[in-house]
């Protein structure tokens, strides 16, 4: 048994490293893809959930969740306590495709916003869902 480890070791190391992998979901949350548009709508009716769009103003004026606040990515960090004031409020982070706001969804969280989470798919997965879309500022 040894000998075969000794002489495979990279066939070792591939099945580990495809193992740990599998299991990055369970040990990072398992959210970490964000809720998809009919959770996201749940949340927002049942939970009061505040829709933060981390889009920059220029793309939030082209098309936004409806009720969403503007919140780019860059000033996340500085203006979200003043925006949503209280950390016990769910948020939903929506970006265009979903990429920015698991990062806002992170960042929310270590600001201790626990109930943030991020829309998978971003805007074009809410579009899809032909769910409403806000046009302006």
């Amino acid at each position: 048994m040894v000998e075969f480890l000794i002489d495979n070791w990279m066939l070792v190391a591939v099945a580990l490293g495809s193992g740990l992998m599998l299991l990055w979901p369970v040990v990072t949350g398992g959210m970490a893809a964000g809720v998809n548009p009919t959770e996201a709508v749940q949340l927002i009716n049942r939970d009061k959930a505040v829709v933060i769009d981390v889009c920059s103003p220029a793309e939030y004026a082209a098309g936004h969740v409806v009720g969403a606040r503007n919140v780019p990515l860059d000033e996340l960090a500085q203006r979200l306590p003043q925006v949503v004031k209280n950390k016990a409020t769910p948020l939903v982070l929506v970006c265009a495709s979903g990429v920015r706001s698991r990062r806002a969804a992170a960042i929310a969280k270590k600001l201790g916003y626990d109930q943030a989470v991020s829309l998978a798919g971003g805007l074009a997965a809410w579009r899809a869902a032909s769910l409403p879309v806000q046009t302006g500022a």
